[in-house]
């Protein structure tokens, strides 16, 4: 992993029981706590402060893994906080400020904006939401777009199989943990 310091001296922070694949970047402020995955070519980045100088971490919550070329960020340090046991897919955009909870999915190329996605939500492939927050539970389809001015009594909640979906997705990350974590050296 290539851990890179910001201009205003912080060191990312990564628990060691936690995976970063070589090829993902990991700049200044961020905090990955125990048994995640973060897959090839991610890119985390907290390096921006607010007019006052200041800035929030972005961070990692313990079992949530991080794919293949996702990029997490933050507008003028605003703090990006995912939850516990979640999964960002492929090449999903978080953009701060953001709150992920715990155990939700985001999809594939989704893109997350000025927003609170509750806990157990899953937000399928290639949907964005933006400046609007999302209760727990509730389920955006593909390609939807949630906004400001969108009516959330039309949309969702998480079906059964929707969730197992999303908590198997989660288990079998936490399983890539442990197995790049035993050949790590090698890498």
């Amino acid at each position: 992993m290539v851990i890179r310091i910001n201009p205003q001296g912080h060191r990312p922070q990564v628990h060691e029981s936690a995976f970063v694949d070589p090829t993902a970047i990991l700049c200044g402020r961020v905090v990955v706590h125990e048994n995640v995955f973060i897959g090839p070519y991610a890119v985390i980045r907290a390096d921006e402060v607010d007019a006052d100088g200041h800035m929030e971490p972005i961070v990692i919550g313990a079992h949530s893994n991080i794919k293949d070329g996702v990029v997490i960020h933050s507008k003028s340090g605003a703090a990006v906080t995912i939850g516990e046991r979640t999964s960002i897919a492929h090449r999903a955009i978080v953009h701060g400020p953001c709150e992920v909870g715990s155990g939700v999915f985001i999809g594939f190329n989704s893109v997350l904006f000025n927003c609170n996605v509750g806990a157990g939500c899953v937000v399928r492939h290639n949907a964005v939401v933006d400046g609007q927050d999302l209760p727990p539970g509730f389920y955006v389809p593909s390609s939807e777009r949630i906004g400001p001015a969108t009516d959330l009594t039309q949309v969702p909640k998480v079906t059964a199989e929707a969730s197992e979906f999303s908590e198997d997705v989660a288990r079998t990350n936490n399983g890539l943990v442990q197995g790049y974590k035993r050949i790590e050296k090698d890498l």
